[in-house]
């Protein structure tokens, strides 16, 4: 289920400066009081980028530095994106914005209270195409069940829940 503080802040939030605030002050999100150790890990790269890569969530590196993907995997991720000529047209982000305890994966119920803040994420930045990184991210995106063996490789198409964004 949604949080109504989480529904409401991403609706006030009328530009990417003010959608970063509102996540940053939300309070509604329990990861932020259990797992996060500093701060909010809302984005990095380009607010108006073609391409969005949302992953599960921060891990230490990113809870310390307050961005996504800055660890071993980040970097490795941008090797990738530098080799496919995408370095700077992209935004990278995550379905929960704070760490969760032990770096586990993110719950289903802790990715649906930050949900409306990625669906207002999407809507403002305006991206042609989303890359789903990890099993959690793209279960929780596209609403799906599979898992992230059957999922991997294939173009799917995104809805936002309120079906107003494809």
């Amino acid at each position: 289920a949604r949080n109504a503080c989480g529904d409401a802040g991403q609706a006030a939030a009328q530009d990417f400066d003010a959608l970063v605030a509102a996540i940053a002050g939300f309070e509604g999100c329990p990861l932020r009081h259990e797992g996060a150790a500093t701060q909010a890990v809302v984005f990095r790269g380009d607010p108006k980028a073609p391409l969005m890569v949302i992953g599960e969530a921060p891990g230490a590196d990113e809870d310390v530095l307050g961005q996504p993907f800055v660890g071993r995997a980040g970097k490795l991720l941008d090797r990738m994106l530098t080799a496919a000529g995408l370095q700077d047209r992209v935004l990278i982000t995550n379905t929960v914005y704070w760490r969760p305890p032990g770096n586990r994966t993110p719950t289903q119920a802790e990715q649906a209270i930050c949900a409306p803040f990625v669906e207002r994420m999407i809507a403002l930045v305006k991206p042609r195409m989303l890359l789903l990184a990890g099993g959690a991210s793209a279960k929780s995106m596209l609403r799906r069940e599979e898992g992230i063996l059957s999922l991997r490789g294939r173009w799917l198409e995104w809805k936002s829940s309120d079906g107003a964004l494809e």
